[in-house]
């Protein structure tokens, strides 16, 4: 069995637990957890208590991906392309959340948000996963409480652990965030054979069901007949367990 590494560099060094390829073939090293580390908490309170977050209608949740920076990743240029194509970028404010923490976009570079790799969803350790759940709900509460009157509306397009994280946080915070993909797709799409059963959110699915629900934001803050259009489709109740 291969040794696991050690890397050192800007921060605590990290140990490298397992190397993956891309779809490209290019080496990902995979680090342990983000979430236990200090200079991640660290930049966390330097957003809760310092980072002033500007105005805006639409507060649009994604979650993290291996790639960095996130807007390089394959899942967020399609995820960009379609929020441009329905919102005018005036009205929308892009957060990053997952095992990086809570993250808004445009602070993607700043370390150490582009400086780690982690796959939550290839972890079997019950413990991590518990570990996860709990820091990033405290994670997502306070920025949900810091961002209680900057948002009008507030979208999460997240599936699995980080879907539940962001149920548990809107709960306890009485701060509504509309969830896609609805459950029903996740229901549909769902198989039981696949390493990740709930698929991935670059599935058409779940694609066309964010691009509607996109256009229901874009009509409720424009006033057009959109905003019409039944919001029961996009989920703010229990996330599929």
């Amino acid at each position: 069995m291969q040794k696991d590494r050690i890397v050192q560099g800007a921060g605590a060094p990290r140990r490298v637990v397992e190397v993956v390829q891309d779809r490209h073939g290019n080496r990902i090293e995979i680090f342990d957890p983000p979430f236990y580390r200090k200079e991640f908490e660290d930049a966390y309170r330097f957003i809760i208590d310092e980072y002033r977050v500007a105005q805006k209608e639409i507060g649009l949740f994604l979650p993290c991906a291996v790639r960095k920076p996130y807007s390089q990743s394959p899942s967020h240029q399609l995820f960009r392309r379609i929020i441009d194509g329905v919102l005018d970028p005036a009205d929308y404010h892009i957060v990053v959340f997952g095992t990086c923490g809570t993250v808004p976009a445009e602070l993607e570079c700043m370390y150490p948000y582009q400086n780690y790799h982690y796959m939550l969803g290839k972890t079997t350790d019950e413990r991590v996963r518990r570990d996860f759940h709990r820091i990033e709900v405290y994670r997502l509460k306070g920025y949900l409480e810091k961002t209680r009157d900057t948002y009008r509306h507030r979208l999460a397009y997240c599936i699995g652990p980080f879907r539940k994280a962001m149920v548990e946080a809107s709960e306890e915070t009485g701060i509504a965030v509309d969830l896609l993909p609805s459950d029903p797709m996740i229901e549909r799409l769902y198989d039981i054979d696949c390493p990740f059963p709930e698929g991935s959110l670059s599935m058409q699915g779940y694609i066309d069901e964010f691009r509607e629900g996109l256009v229901r934001l874009a009509g409720m803050v424009h006033g057009s007949g959109a905003a019409a259009v039944d919001r029961d489709s996009v989920r703010r109740g229990p996330v599929r367990a």
